[in-house]
């Protein structure tokens, strides 16, 4: 059961969820948001003491407009870390998340003590592009995020037509609101210099893919491996890039191999 919480930081206040029970580690969520009956943060939490921060215009946090770029976001996440009062900290990010975590690694080399990058965005292979999500519309999402887009549909929506008109406008009414922040680093490409930076990470990582992921193509996988020193990657099959929903349990056990 993960309990919804506030912390202030220069910022802003932010809302967090934190249940479990272990080592501290600190969640940050992708691009799509999440919330407190995601799979793995139940999964994480049976294993560990969960911090799941919203990322500013994300939940019940506001939007910071002083927040504007990779730096303010990685340091904004030390803020967090700080008021929560957590002391080298796992990191855990999926997708943006993902970004987010391999920037604060990078930045706070002896500050990690572990990291699991799930999914993550933050490189670009120029053979390889990634899909431009804002782009796209509700339906068409569930086949670049699921291995099976049908159940990945299901999971989004909770059965709700993604084609019916009221569903569309509510979700493009949240989105305008969430990816108003996540554009400020993933649009018009996920990247922000992130690949000359990865040689600072010093924890001890794991990189985390779904072999079935067409937002993120697999080919990431090795290239984040060859940036980190000593990393190691899992890949998980019939996985998409939500391995997070669909293959919760095997998140968990790459985290604990690491941990």
């Amino acid at each position: 059961m993960m309990d919804s919480k506030t912390v202030e930081t220069r910022h802003a206040p932010i809302r967090y969820l934190e249940g479990g029970s272990g080592e501290p580690l600190v969640y940050l969520h992708g691009a799509g948001g999440m919330t407190e009956n995601d799979p793995i943060l139940k999964e994480l939490s049976s294993r560990f003491h969960v911090y799941a921060p919203f990322i500013p215009g994300y939940g019940e946090t506001i939007e910071c407009e002083t927040m504007r770029d990779m730096l303010d976001f990685a340091l904004h996440g030390w803020d967090v870390v700080e008021a929560l009062g957590l002391k080298n900290p796992i990191l855990v990010g999926h997708s943006m998340g993902g970004m987010i975590a391999a920037e604060m690694a990078a930045l706070a080399p002896n500050d990690v003590s572990r990291l699991a990058l799930i999914c993550p965005a933050g490189l670009w292979l120029d053979e390889h592009p990634i899909v431009d999500m804002f782009s796209l519309l509700p339906y068409e999402m569930p086949k670049y995020l699921f291995h099976d887009p049908e159940a990945g549909a299901k999971l989004m929506t909770s059965g709700l037509d993604l084609s019916d008109p009221k569903f569309l406008q509510d979700y493009l009414v949240r989105n305008a609101r969430q990816l108003g922040m996540a554009g400020k680093l993933l649009f018009p490409i996920p990247e922000r210099g992130l690949a000359e930076r990865l040689y600072r990470v010093k924890a001890k990582t794991v990189i985390v893919w779904g072999e079935s992921d067409r937002m993120i193509p697999p080919i990431y996988g090795p290239a984040f491996q060859s940036a980190i020193a000593g990393s190691t990657l899992v890949n998980v099959p019939e996985a998409g890039h939500m391995v997070i929903a669909e293959k919760p349990a095997d998140v968990l056990r790459a985290v604990e191999a690491v941990a």
